[in-house]
């Protein structure tokens, strides 16, 4: 049991700090790593936790991955690949503005499922502007299209977005488990979010003949800045996804497949240099990797275990078993709705933190964890894309937002939530229909 000092009740001291951490971060006004590791540092100060038990908490699974594939992606980037990938979308489209625009979005939820969609994005969106700025079309609907296209993508693997991390890491679910289960429901809500941007904004979207011969004149393979760089890149990339699928049966932890791709790329990458140029290359990559990102899971992890080992967690858990009387559908229905809603108005990551060990204090009322395997379905689906309802509702639209308007194109928090709310409230009734046909 805690030991909060002056013997104050553990359950209200732990809900403060959680109530005061999700407020801070949602307020932007001081950065969410910090914060995080303030939440953290707190429960451990006020005595929730011990520094024993705050490190227990933490789920290095989780972590290890996330950092292992932050540096493939910054090695893998730097041949040129996915400046490829988009000129060769572009010209493929015969640069008409409303099928780069369609190319786009498919790119981007692919490269989302492969990789991760922070990273996405932010090799996507550059390129994207390049080619808005020489068609002279407007960039808001594409970059607005990208953040919807990452986020429906990125649901359907375990790599491909952090909520997604996060509950096969915790819950122990395979990288199999997210595609078999996730990706047909994907592939509806993105022809779905197509049909729709297009007619939002694709059938408006109009390029002179003389900018679209400028596109056209682009080469794609001028793109490719290092070609061992890029055979090696794809080597290690396929034998990583490779790793990931076969994981249940090389017995392997997806933090132990990403982290070993990592460090063989960083190999290949820096075994034609030596001395100072390797130690430049490699402190070069590990810049490249969002420790804001890292440090706010740690403090993250920490803060959720603080409010677990307080009781608050399993009471809720109790109240919304009640609440559904027991009723398996009617609690993953539930668990959808809220997710997508909250997840609209704070960012899914801490959200899902929160919900995973809320969601494994219901396993005893179902029958056991096995039994309770829906409603993870049901978190990710919710969480994943409810991050489009709102800027900040998930990563990559805030990544999104900010390289948009350091070029000019703004990005205001109550436009983008009018058009995008309905849309991901649509792609929410998809995954309710879809949960309900599969599994109830």
């Amino acid at each position: 049991m805690p030991h909060v000092i002056f013997g104050l009740d553990p359950l209200w001291v732990s809900t403060a700090v959680l109530a005061t951490t999700y407020a801070l971060i949602i307020s932007e006004k001081v950065n969410r790593a910090i914060v995080a590791l303030l939440g953290a540092g707190l429960m451990i100060v006020v005595g929730v936790l011990d520094q024993a038990e705050a490190v227990r908490g933490i789920d290095f699974n989780t972590i290890g991955l996330l950092t292992g594939m932050m540096i493939l992606v910054s090695i893998s980037r730097r041949s040129g690949m996915f400046q490829y990938v988009a000129v060769w979308a572009a010209k493929k489209a015969h640069a008409s503005p409303w099928g780069i625009l369609l190319l786009l979005q498919l790119v981007t939820a692919v490269l989302s499922a492969l990789l991760d969609n922070v990273t996405t994005v932010l090799l996507i969106v550059p390129v994207t502007l390049a080619i808005t700025r020489e068609l002279k079309v407007p960039a808001y609907p594409f970059l607005f299209a990208e953040i919807f296209a990452s986020n429906i993508g990125g649901t359907a693997t375990l790599i491909g977005d952090p909520p997604n991390i996060l509950i096969g890491s915790l819950v122990g679910l395979d990288f199999n488990a997210f595609i078999y289960h996730l990706a047909p429901v994907v592939v509806v809500a993105l022809m779905v979010q197509v049909a729709m941007i297009h007619l939002l904004w694709g059938r408006a979207l109009v390029a002179a003949p003389a900018d679209r011969a400028h596109v056209m004149e682009m080469r794609e393979i001028e793109t490719i800045e290092d070609w061992t760089l890029l055979k090696q890149s794809l080597g290690v990339l396929a034998l990583t996804i490779l790793g990931f699928v076969s994981a249940r049966f090389i017995h392997l932890e997806p933090a132990s497949v990403a982290l070993g791709g990592a460090a063989t790329l960083m190999l290949l990458d820096n075994w034609r240099h030596h001395g100072e140029r390797a130690a430049a290359n490699i402190h070069k990559t590990f810049s490249d990797v969002e420790w804001i990102t890292i440090f706010f899971f740690l403090g993250l992890f920490v803060v959720v275990h603080g409010v677990e080992a307080g009781g608050l967690l399993g009471l809720l858990g109790r109240e919304l078993v009640a609440l559904t009387g027991g009723d398996l559908a009617l609690t993953g229905y539930a668990i959808l709705w809220a997710s997508a809603v909250l997840s609209a108005i704070i960012d899914n990551i801490p959200f899902v933190a929160t919900m995973i060990p809320l969601v494994k204090t219901m396993a005893p009322a179902f029958g056991g964890p096995e039994h309770i395997e829906p409603l993870w379905w049901c978190l990710s689906l919710g969480a994943c894309f409810g991050g489009n309802g709102t800027l900040i509702g998930a990563s990559a639209n805030l990544t999104v937002a900010g390289i948009g308007e350091r070029n000019g194109v703004p990005f205001r928090f109550v436009t983008f939530t009018l058009y995008a709310f309905p849309m991901m409230l649509v792609s929410i009734a998809i995954a309710h229909v879809y949960v309900w046909l599969r599994y109830f």
